[in-house]
């Protein structure tokens, strides 16, 4: 990729309309954003040539965060300097935030007002979304036994009440043992309108945001607003693989801290299957209905929270990604993480997903057809949602 490419040549205002408008018609999730993306900035627009687009898709799926919205960051970055890239963030962010903010106002009513039908609905819908993230990423992460074995590890240690931390740090470990033989990849070199110092600072204000708020928060007194702060900050920075993969870990800052009840978090989540933009606005729902700090100022502060630290490491990284990424040690470590992500997103499947929400035959019947309906059927989310909140208002009429 060539300086001039990297060189800022438009406007924010041109990015934040661009992005506004992916941000409101981009259904069906991550991999579905990226062909968004690739159809309206490759393609379309002529931002960046293919195999530029796909080395920066490379970078942001190395690094831990939410892979779309670290792609569209870095390519308004791309187009119109640091501006641009604030203007592509809040393009794509902001429709889907919005909406989960409205959501969490919707499904706290329905909760107050005997709604247990459509809420139960929007977790079948949970259960099966997440089942079909399970099964592709197993068959696009875990094609060998090495790579199964540590799913299945990182599984059983999530099911057996450890730290999402342990079994990252375990395929990272298993990876450099377990997944060498597989030949490293060819890159061309990134070269980004960043700055070394720039980028520098922004590595050591990701970690800082990661140290600081924790060890403050141990004192005593600790402002409600820190609490919140941290939680989906460290949710942020800990997640690989983006999308779904957040579940778990949004579920032990939230759910386990005793926030909010298995209910109200997976009906939000299910509703989140439903909208454009990116899965982790989910975050603007729960800081709204399940955090120390509800409403709107709770919802903002989280969802700024959770997508920080991507932000600060897709920016920290672009100077140093060309040498890093084409070291087979650090690509073998990456394939151990991916595996060990798939462990995690399995284990989240089973509990809490399939123990709070299939009570019965008629519970499998429903998560089974809407799992078809994603799958074979290749149903758009939003007709799965309305399928789902439709099920699950019928089986509460019918049993109650």
């Amino acid at each position: 990729m060539s300086d001039a490419a990297a060189a800022p040549r438009g406007s924010p205002l041109e990015v934040l309309r661009v992005f506004l408008r992916l941000g409101l018609t981009s259904f069906g999730g991550p991999v579905a954003h990226l062909g968004y993306f690739r159809a309206e900035l490759v393609e379309r627009r002529r931002w960046l040539d293919e195999s530029a687009f796909v080395e920066l898709v490379g970078l942001c799926q190395f690094l831990p965060g939410p892979a779309s919205s670290q792609v569209g960051f870095a390519l308004g970055l791309l187009r119109a300097g640091w501006l641009g890239g604030l203007a592509a963030f809040c393009g794509f962010t902001l429709p889907s935030a919005l909406l989960m903010l409205a959501a969490a106002r919707g499904v706290s009513m329905w909760n107050e007002r005997a709604g247990a039908g459509v809420l139960h609905g929007l977790k079948l819908v949970a259960v099966a979304v997440v089942a079909q993230a399970v099964w592709s990423l197993a068959r696009a992460l875990c094609p060998d036994r090495a790579r199964a074995a540590i799913a299945a590890v990182s599984a059983a240690l999530v099911l057996g009440r450890a730290s999402a931390l342990l079994p990252i740090a375990l395929g990272a470990s298993a990876g450099l043992l377990f997944c060498r033989e597989v030949e490293p990849r060819e890159a061309r070199p990134l070269q980004f309108g960043v700055g070394r110092r720039a980028a520098l600072a922004c590595g050591a204000l990701f970690a800082a945001l990661l140290v600081v708020p924790a060890l403050l928060e141990l004192a005593r007194h600790a402002p409600p607003a820190l609490a919140l702060f941290n939680a989906f900050y460290r949710s942020g920075a800990l997640v690989f693989g983006g999308g779904h993969v957040v579940l778990p870990l949004l579920r032990s800052a939230v759910v386990e801290r005793g926030w909010a009840g298995d209910p109200i978090f997976l009906a939000g989540y299910g509703a989140a299957q439903a909208m454009p933009g990116p899965l982790f606005t989910f975050a603007a729902y729960l800081g709204s209905v399940a955090s120390p700090l509800p409403g709107l100022a709770g919802g903002l502060l989280a969802l700024l929270a959770i997508f920080l630290p991507g932000l600060l490491l897709v920016a920290g990284a672009l100077p140093f990604w060309s040498r890093l990424r084409t070291r087979p040690q650090a690509q073998s470590a990456m394939r151990g993480i991916n595996a060990a992500v798939v462990g995690l997103l399995g284990a989240a499947l089973y509990d809490p997903l399939w123990t709070s929400t299939i009570h019965g035959r008629l519970d499998f019947a429903a998560a089974l057809s809407l799992f078809v309906a994603l799958t074979a059927g290749r149903a758009p989310p939003l007709v799965v949602v309305l399928l789902g909140a439709g099920c699950g208002a019928a089986l509460q009429s019918f049993g109650g």
